[in-house]
């Protein structure tokens, strides 16, 4: 190997043991490129390789090897932003550093308290901790931070697209930035995933005020095998009665029979599209099994199961003796190892092009073996009253859509530009927790500065900020000057739950009439007059408690039934683009079964009738579709502006839904105009009628002005929503 390598000579000789006695030929590719440049242990490196491509090794080798050449004295802290993750890490490195007297450390609400003594009392070697447990850290040793940091000369944080964009990854940067900061010393990053849609904008993430190296793995990927299933759901719903008499679809049966077919015999993962879903399938499946007397090999994996239930699932995929199959939410996207799957099949549009790619990561994964997608879409069948949505089939679309991005390489870029104000109250109240107070220069200078995470905000707003959280008792001022936790902030602090920067995953329940329909997940604004589509039918929002979480719906009176359904992820512009361009051009994708390309001719006639090549406003009645082709950012910056104007608009799929009331489809257009012709409003205006916009979990702390400015920085994608807008005015093709 040495001498077809010009990196394995840089590593300490104990590793180059551990490499040829684990039977290994070469390195791999990010391995070669990685090594040089962490092993001096002077700068931040990102390190994007596929799943399965030697990541941690490509991390770890160098970074070990640069602690050994201290004496092995060092300490590593590499953050998961999963327990399990850290749990098969501990188990991976553990191996290889007892042959180096390396201890590793495993940090999280599960590990001993034993455990967690001895790495205070040594304070040496490879801890492995979340961000919450890290946070914890920060609250509770609060004046020996720099003494339980002293040693660190690595952070490695693991999945790192899953942090980016996340009030969880505001968190980490703020984290990182103040044990600097107690250090008075940068301690070089090691960013690694799978996933990067943009890696310099990743850069900017890891450390907000630097460049980092880039290693882009060259590792060839497996062969790719793709199948999307079209299902349709007839007008006159034959259908088998449930226990309550009540009739259910047609097809999540037919998909379940397939999936039963093709998947037996193998591990595999599915994944529908919410937690129902996964619940339904793995019922239909279970039930197959016992009907053909066969052992289940069907397992369940999401959030609101228990604990023990998940680890059932993992073991399952895990031990080699028998075949599973899980079917789970995105739990089962980053890296916990379950060893390789068989195949990935997706129920529905995934929610992003990223996330897909994460999750086919898992296929393909042994030499020689392909990578097997299999794709399964439903759409009711086209009648006389059949809506915008059905005609263009718009999930079949989608999904075809993403597939053909994922083929071309292209994921969606993180969303870097989220001011995460929610997590400044959260990193306010925990900087004041470790250092025992702050004075109002001090805590701005820490988390507003150069270099800090929330550098956004001026010294004016952030006055603002300590004033409303003053009102609001959470935090108070001494006569030195010096700010504390007030009454209530005292309280938030002293609560486990405070660790965590993000809230539990909470659906708003939809009511009608004092009755509960269920609940969704929402991901996108919402205000009375709003039309809903949910349980199969039309609802018009009424009110919306954000204190209750409860949407209050009444049967919608007519008019098109919308494209809104609560969604599993936010849409970016270039998926809707690339949708567009499947609907205007002439050749199917190959991967398409009989049905799904029926599904596309029907959808390409409908945009041709439609003569949306070139309108862009639909009139359905009672409301106006505006169909943009834009992702959810900037439809939503669109429904924004056309509120501000005294309208009914929200965004709903491929565009805008506008109420008309009083206004016809011409008042509405030249209302367009208007917005074209007018400067940007301030976001005082544009968002004053916008309801449920704390969607975070301290934003209920924040003032009206900030919190709109957070919102904005999220959801908001106002110069593309401006930008359409205005090239409509001028006549152009929008």
């Amino acid at each position: 190997m040495a001498s077809k390598s010009s990196s394995f000579h840089l590593l300490d000789e104990r590793i180059q043991r551990f490499i040829w006695a684990e039977g290994w030929e070469e390195l791999r590719d990010a391995q070669e490129k990685a090594i040089p440049l962490i092993v001096k242990g002077e700068q931040d490196v990102i390190i994007s390789a596929a799943t399965a491509a030697g990541k941690t090794e490509a991390a770890f080798f160098p970074a070990l090897t640069h602690l050994l050449a201290t004496d092995g004295d060092g300490l590593i802290v590499y953050v998961s932003p999963l327990k399990a993750l850290i749990n098969d890490q501990f188990g991976r490195l553990e191996r290889l550093c007892a042959q180096l007297e390396i201890p590793v450390w495993p940090w999280h609400g599960d590990v001993s308290a034993s455990v967690k003594t001895r790495f205070l009392a040594k304070r040496r070697g490879v801890l492995l901790i979340t961000p919450e447990s890290l946070e914890a850290l920060l609250c509770n040793r609060g004046s020996s931070v720099g003494a339980v940091f002293e040693r660190v000369t690595f952070f490695v944080v693991d999945e790192l697209h899953a942090f980016i964009g996340s009030e969880r990854g505001k968190q980490l940067q703020s984290l990182m930035h103040r044990i600097e900061r107690a250090l008075d010393r940068k301690v070089p990053r090691i960013g690694l995933s799978a996933t990067l849609g943009d890696r310099r904008l990743a850069g900017q993430f890891l450390r907000p005020d630097a460049e980092p190296a880039q290693v882009n793995s060259a590792a060839a990927g497996s062969e790719l095998k793709v199948l999307v299933k079209g299902y349709e759901e007839p007008l006159a719903v034959k259908s088998e009665r449930d226990d309550e008499g009540e009739s259910e679809p047609v097809t999540p049966g037919q998909v379940a029979a397939h999936l039963f077919k093709v998947l037996r015999g193998a591990n595999n993962l599915v994944f529908p599209n919410s937690r129902r879903q996964v619940e339904q399938f793995t019922h239909l499946l279970n039930k197959m099994c016992e009907r053909e007397r066969v052992p289940n090999e069907f397992w369940p994996h999401h959030g609101s199961l228990s604990k023990e239930i998940r680890a059932e699932t993992e073991a399952a995929l895990k031990q080699k003796e028998l075949p599973a199959t899980a079917l789970c939410t995105n739990t089962l996207e980053l890296g916990i190892d379950i060893g390789a799957v068989k195949s990935v099949a997706q129920i529905g549009p995934p929610p992003s092009v990223a996330s897909l790619r994460q999750r086919l990561g898992r296929s393909g994964r042994r030499k020689g073996e392909p990578a097997i997608l299999r794709g399964y879409c439903i759409e009711d069948a086209l009648g006389p009253r059949a809506s915008l949505r059905d005609k263009l089939r718009l999930d079949t679309v989608q999904t075809a859509a993403m597939i053909s991005l994922l083929v071309d390489k292209w994921f969606e870029p993180p969303r870097v530009q989220g001011v995460h104000l929610s997590t400044l109250v959260q990193q306010l109240l925990s900087a004041i927790a470790q250092r025992g107070g702050v004075t109002a220069g001090e805590a701005y200078g820490l988390l507003c500065g150069p270099g800090a995470p929330f550098t956004g905000l001026s010294k004016q707003e952030f006055v603002d900020l300590l004033r409303h959280l003053g009102h609001k008792e959470l935090l108070t001022q001494d006569s030195s000057g010096a700010l504390l936790h007030g009454r209530v902030g005292e309280k938030f602090v002293n609560h486990y739950s405070f660790y965590a920067a993000f809230a539990s995953e909470e659906e708003f329940r939809v009511v009608a009439g004092g009755k509960t329909l269920g609940s969704l997940p929402v991901d996108q604004m919402l205000l009375p007059g709003q039309r809903i589509l949910f349980a199969g039918q039309t609802w018009q929002v009424d009110e919306v408690d954000e204190e209750q979480k409860a949407i209050y719906v009444t049967r919608a009176p007519g008019g098109a039934p919308p494209m809104f359904s609560g969604g599993v992820g936010r849409t970016h512009t270039k998926v809707r683009q690339r949708m567009r361009e499947l609907l205007e051009g002439t050749s199917s994708p190959a991967f398409l079964d009989a049905v799904a390309q029926r599904f596309l001719t029907q959808a390409r006639a409908a945009y041709s009738n439609l003569r949306l090549a070139s309108e862009f406003a639909l009139d359905q009645g009672k409301e106006l579709m505006l169909m943009t082709w834009l992702g959810d950012p900037a439809n939503e910056a669109i429904a924004c502006l056309l509120i501000s104007r005294g309208l009914v608009a929200f965004p709903s799929g491929p565009g805008v839904e506008v109420v008309k009331g009083e206004r016809s489809t011409q008042g509405i257009l030249e209302a367009l105009a208007d917005i074209a012709a007018a400067d940007t409003p301030p976001l005082d205006a544009l968002l004053a009628d916008v309801k449920n916009l704390a969607r975070e979990k301290w934003d209920w702390a924040l003032p009206d002005a900030l919190l709109r400015k957070a919102y904005a920085s999220l959801y908001l994608d106002l110069d593309e929503g401006l930008a359409w807008v205005r090239r409509t005015a001028s006549g152009s093709r929008p």
